[in-house]
């Protein structure tokens, strides 16, 4: 009973234990865009510095808020007079003489009431927390898109080295038939050349696609702030993505759901808790204030602290801004400038998340459009192609129409490819340019 009790203890925790012990940022052997995104947005060094801002700017209020606390401060000092002694020392000395030993011990405490500035950090803590969450979001936005699309870039040149490699088996395949037509005599030796010059430059282009793919995983493993050793394959659905290339295209734009507006919006609110700053300016500010000191006197340094005496008091402290040579008032000038230069680049933006939003809808209808047009033609070039072959072997027609089979097989695969990634692409475009790109 025990063994079986312990086996089943160990059949139960051991995967969980194997879970445990995997490392959070560690990646399969194969992986899909969503696991190449959510690994990005842990480790891109953009989005680190982007969190790290976001940190420092909350130290930064903390900064700013703590003038609201009570300041308390110490402050004592210890004196040796040569000549004469310290003020008013002559009126406590039974003798008459001055000290020659002074020192003082005291603390001194200091509460805002009101100023303007502590109020300006108070005001503005909201919009700035508001501003680095914003800008974060930029961050990952941006994140998103380029890693999908970078994703796209390299399974599109996979893509077509696959395609390569099944025609360089299509041409040895013509090849030998070629050759062996030229050795029975049925043919002369242009189809065997013409064969072997097909066979030479696919093997080129195979060669340039994958020296292509090497650059094309070095830039994806950057973006995604992986280190360049580490090696994986691309996962590769080809029904899944023809799923996802479908976008709704009836969507109304809206400028809020941009980042880039809503960072604007929050940029121009900052300016305004300024603007309330400089027109505010001219009232006082007021704080409680207090302070306990401990004065001690004596001709021998031995004895100084053996006795003390004390002073302590609690007030207000007023300060009344009266004159500042007109800065005040051109603070304000400068501030109010600064609000309507933002609400120009408002309009501006508006103008430029229309116009990005007209082309990047055009982009992918006219790339949908495209890609539903070379889907037929992958099925029409193959059997045009198996067809031209067979006739080929039966001695029906030339190896120039083979040639020209197999070029135009090659040709919408390679097309069909293309525009599937290019709607693909185009639709994250779209995406981003509505405000509705997911970055979860």
């Amino acid at each position: 009973m025990k063994k079986r009790y312990l086996l089943t203890v160990l059949t139960y925790c051991t995967p969980l234990l194997l879970f445990a012990q995997t490392p959070a940022d560690s990646l399969p052997a194969t992986i899909t865009l969503k696991q190449s995104i959510n690994f990005a947005l842990r480790n891109q060094p953009a989005l680190k510095q982007a969190a790290i801002d976001r940190v420092i700017n909350e130290k930064d209020i903390d900064i700013s808020l703590s003038s609201w606390l009570p300041q308390i401060t110490s402050s004592n000092q210890y004196q040796h007079y040569f000549r004469g002694g310290p003020v008013n020392a002559a009126q406590v000395n039974a003798g008459g003489t001055a000290f020659r030993e002074f020192s003082t011990l005291g603390a001194q405490i200091n509460q805002t009431i009101y100023n303007n500035e502590v109020l300006q950090a108070s005001k503005a803590s909201k919009y700035s927390r508001l501003y680095y969450s914003q800008n974060e979001v930029s961050s990952r936005i941006d994140v998103v898109s380029d890693v999908s699309k970078a994703f796209f870039d390299v399974l599109l040149s996979q893509r077509q080295l696959s395609i390569i490699n099944e025609n360089i088996i299509r041409l040895q395949r013509s090849l030998k038939d070629a050759s062996s037509r030229y050795q029975a005599g049925v043919v002369d030796k242009i189809d065997y050349k013409q064969a072997t010059i097909a066979l030479n430059n696919e093997l080129a282009q195979r060669k340039q696609t994958t020296e292509t793919i090497k650059v094309k995983m070095a830039t994806l493993k950057q973006i995604m702030g992986i280190q360049a050793d580490k090696s994986f394959e691309l996962s590769y659905d080809s029904t899944r993505y023809e799923q996802e290339a479908v976008a709704d295209t009836n969507q109304t734009l809206n400028y809020t759901n941009r980042i880039e507006y809503q960072l604007l919006q929050t940029q121009k609110n900052l300016q305004n808790v300024n603007v309330n700053y400089y027109k505010y300016g001219f009232l006082p500010s007021l704080a409680a204030v207090g302070s306990y000191n401990l004065i001690f006197l004596n001709n021998n340094l031995a004895h100084l602290y053996s006795r003390s005496f004390t002073n302590a008091y609690a007030g207000l402290t007023l300060n009344i801004p009266i004159f500042q040579g007109g800065r005040r008032l051109k603070n304000l000038s400068r501030a109010r400038l600064q609000v309507e230069r933002t609400d120009l680049d408002i309009i501006n933006q508006q103008n430029a998340i229309s116009t990005e939003y007209v082309h990047a809808l055009a982009a992918y209808k006219s790339n949908y459009n495209n890609w539903q047009t070379l889907k037929q033609n992958v099925a029409l070039a193959t059997d045009v192609y198996s067809v031209v072959s067979l006739q080929y072997r039966e001695g029906v027609k030339t190896y120039l129409d083979v040639i020209v089979a197999q070029s135009d097989l090659r040709t919408a695969q390679l097309n069909y490819y293309n525009a599937l990634f290019q709607v693909l692409a185009s639709k994250i475009d779209l995406q981003k340019a509505l405000g509705t790109l997911p970055i979860e």
